[in-house]
């Protein structure tokens, strides 16, 4: 084996050196003048490869996220789809708290860059697993708008968690996670499986078949054959419909 196979090419030595800075000091850290003396290349030789600092950052945002987005995909096996979310969650969580500043490059970045596409690549995930919770007929509201509310909640204590982290903090927000987590699932989540019992009022119950059916409806667009099962008007007239059922009543309608 030559020495041109064992030593890492300009690129690859560029972005370890980037994702070593970011992990050490943040974002700041990662300046053209400390990823050129830590790679040992020219500034040049960065923006040839990468365009721009923020190009940079976004592959190194891509690259870090490609590992949590593998085992993100890998929790979407058959089981219990209330059970892959709560694993998800925690996968969100425990993801945010070991790559901090990974994280907050990701999630509070203002400029949007990569780092939106590959963040749109794991909300996707997460609405496929809502929508499994749907479909069992155990969501008492839409599909996007849980996923939308599962989303920013997890945001939220994943970054607060992380500034408890930095400041020594973390034994006064112990629970915080599973305690916030188990409030909104318990909000959009009923605890029963259709059929098993009455909870709730008529009108909710009928809310969560409604949901479920929206989420299959929404799934399957055409029939086993490959034609759809409803023209175009049909399908949205369907839905408008279903959109309205879906709706958690009012506590007039407890």
């Amino acid at each position: 084996m030559t020495s041109t196979e064992t030593t890492p090419q300009p690129r690859e030595r560029i972005l370890r050196a980037a994702a070593d800075l970011l992990e050490a000091g943040g974002r700041e850290a990662v300046s053209t003048r400390a990823v050129s003396a830590a790679a040992g290349v020219q500034a040049q030789t960065i923006y040839r490869q990468f365009g721009d600092m923020q190009g940079l950052l976004d592959e190194v945002a891509r690259q870090g996220y490609a590992a949590y987005l593998a085992d993100k995909q890998a929790n979407l096996t058959a089981g219990d789809p209330v059970e892959q979310l709560r694993r998800g969650w925690n996968l969100h969580i425990a993801f945010g708290r070991a790559h901090p500043a990974l994280y907050r490059l990701l999630y509070t970045d203002p400029r949007p860059g990569e780092g939106a596409a590959v963040m749109g690549a794991a909300y996707d995930i997460l609405v496929r697993l809502v929508t499994r919770v749907a479909e069992a007929g155990r969501l008492r509201t839409g599909v996007e708008a849980a996923a939308a509310m599962i989303h920013a909640t997890g945001i939220g204590v994943t970054v607060t968690l992380i500034s408890a982290d930095a400041a020594g903090l973390s034994t006064a927000h112990e629970g915080l996670s599973e305690a916030t987590r188990d409030a909104v699932f318990a909000a959009l989540i009923s605890d029963e499986e259709p059929g098993a019992g009455a909870e709730g009022s008529r009108a909710a119950r009928g809310a969560r078949h409604a949901v479920a059916l929206k989420a299959l409806l929404d799934e399957a667009g055409t029939d086993d054959e490959g034609t759809r099962s409803f023209t175009h008007g049909e399908h949205l007239l369907l839905d408008e419909w279903l959109t309205r059922l879906s709706t958690p009543p009012g506590p007039e309608t407890r």
